[in-house]
């Protein structure tokens, strides 16, 4: 044994300190003993490293309400609805006054949220066609519309289970038939449906059975606590895209008696609305509470947000304009809390245009994933999250929408007229300034957001500058991402019809 020992280190060493090593074993088999150990210590330190940066890595909760407007909740303004949960989230975390949604209504900006991409790339622009509203007033053909996201999308789910999280839906998909096939190990609720046929069972969602009257926001809520005991050992994101509060508005007894009695004020005041958001809100407190009984708040980011704006007729954002289906301020801005105790400052504002794109970027920011690497349209958040940086690099914000969408209400959605919330247009934000473009007819407004929120005086006429500027930023990336600008005449559309139709509203 000696002598092998001597032939190896041989190579390396002069001849006569190998000698001396032969000569005196004892101290060389000591010395072979403890770099052998070193060597073992050191692998284990690389690996229990390795395991505490995996266990390190943040588990993710993402809350998605449906149609919740931009001051539907008591951290954003308002006085009548009461939400003291969600109120006590955001003064944890960090609240952002001016996000978006990438669309004004479901499926698109679900689309977005999950691929990272805006409409042009995955052609969802709506829910079903996108032919809405009488023909004779409809001046084009609208572009054909997408209804499921294509396979060829890397999803945010699919990157995080990809990163070694344990992925789950519960609650709303509205994306494709099975989330199981698009990134998700668990689903609760989710397929290709946008709404429930009521709130109290039997639901329309087929794997939830359930005995006749409970509610739908519980049993998401019970879902989503037992995943997450189930699962709370190890790495998780929860994706818990309520159906609340969209259509039918339906609310228990006690919570719409609760509103009744309370009263309200204005275009909010609408009882059953309000006790969903309540209820809702008392969900969202027993998820936060779960998180908190099993020591998971400081490994456990949570970030709360809307699908798009509320539905004006249910509940006004004023002084934004318009509501669900627009995008007016009103239908396109949402409500925006981000929370991790010891990395997000609490009680921190933002004034930052951000959108519902960054969350993946973000998220593969915080958990080392890599995501659809170089093809991913928003930005990561977690500079301004982590305190980092007090503002991002100013960038356009771009919304594409070659589609039509009938007035809820003639006359009250605060639409550009009374017979549509959406006529096909495009739009641009770039730091205070935006802009609409319609390809009906090529008109444009421009709107200074810091001096008029609610987009009510156009100055497209008195600051040409600004709106060639904007104009020239938007038409570029239309050309670049491919997105359907050329439409044919609708040769249906009569004139003195829509006039008359028109006429009716006023």
């Amino acid at each position: 044994m000696e002598f092998i020992y001597c032939i190896k280190i041989s190579l390396f060493l002069p001849s006569g300190m190998c000698f001396l090593l032969w000569a005196n074993w004892q101290v060389f088999n000591r010395i072979m003993k403890f770099i052998t150990t070193l060597i073992h210590v050191v692998f284990i330190i690389g690996i229990t490293s390795c395991k505490k940066e995996i266990s390190n890595r943040p588990n993710l909760v993402l809350i998605v309400a449906d149609d919740l407007g931009w001051k539907d909740v008591g951290f954003m303004g308002s006085d009548y609805y009461e939400t003291p949960n969600l109120d006590r989230l955001a003064g944890e975390g960090m609240v952002f006054s001016q996000a978006y949604a990438s669309a004004a209504n479901c499926a698109p900006s679900r689309a977005c949220l999950m691929s990272g991409r805006y409409t042009p790339v995955h052609g969802i622009y709506t829910v079903g066609s996108s032919e809405r509203g009488s023909s004779k007033t409809r001046r084009i053909i609208p572009a054909k519309n997408q209804e499921v996201l294509a396979d060829r999308f890397y999803t945010l789910a699919e990157a995080l289970s990809d990163a070694g999280y344990t992925t789950c839906n519960i609650g709303k998909w509205h994306l494709g038939i099975d989330p199981l096939t698009q990134g998700m190990d668990y689903n609760v609720g989710g397929g290709n449906w946008g709404h429930p046929n009521s709130y109290f069972a039997p639901y329309k969602q087929p794997d939830l059975k359930a005995p006749e009257g409970e509610y739908l926001t519980d049993r998401l809520t019970e879902e989503a606590l037992k995943f997450i005991r189930e699962n709370q050992a190890d790495p998780f994101f929860l994706y818990l895209p309520y159906y609340a509060v969209h259509t039918p508005i339906q609310a228990k007894e006690a919570f719409e008696n609760k509103y009744l009695e309370k009263g309200g004020s204005g275009c909010q005041s609408n009882a059953a609305y309000a006790g969903m958001v309540d209820n809702m809100d008392r969900c969202i407190g027993l998820i936060m509470n779960e998180i908190s009984k099993l020591g998971l708040d400081r490994n456990t980011l949570v970030i709360f947000t809307s699908d798009n704006g509320g539905i004006r007729e249910v509940s006004c954002q004023d002084p934004l304009r318009a509501g669900k289906g627009s995008y007016y301020e009103g239908g396109i801005r949402v409500p925006l809390v981000v929370r991790w105790p010891g990395k997000i400052k609490p009680q921190s504002q933002s004034e930052e245009p951000v959108i519902n794109i960054d969350f993946y970027p973000t998220l593969m920011d915080i958990t080392g994933g890599s995501g659809a690497e170089g093809e991913l349209d928003g930005v990561s958040l977690w500079p301004l999250l982590s305190g980092r940086t007090g503002s991002l690099p100013e960038r356009p914000l771009y919304f594409h929408f070659p589609i039509y969408l009938q007035a809820y209400k003639a006359g009250y959605d605060g639409g550009r007229d009374p017979l549509f919330r959406t006529r096909p247009g495009s739009v641009i934000r770039v730091g205070e300034w935006k802009l609409h473009y319609y390809y009906e007819d090529g008109g444009i407004e421009l709107y200074n957001l810091a001096e008029d929120p609610g987009e009510v005086n156009d100055l497209s006429d008195i600051n040409d500058y600004k709106t060639d500027e904007l104009l020239e930023i938007l038409k570029a990336w239309l050309e670049e991402r491919d997105a359907p600008v050329e439409f044919a005449t609708n040769p249906e559309f009569d004139r003195g019809f829509e006039l008359r139709k028109i006429g009716e509203t006023e």
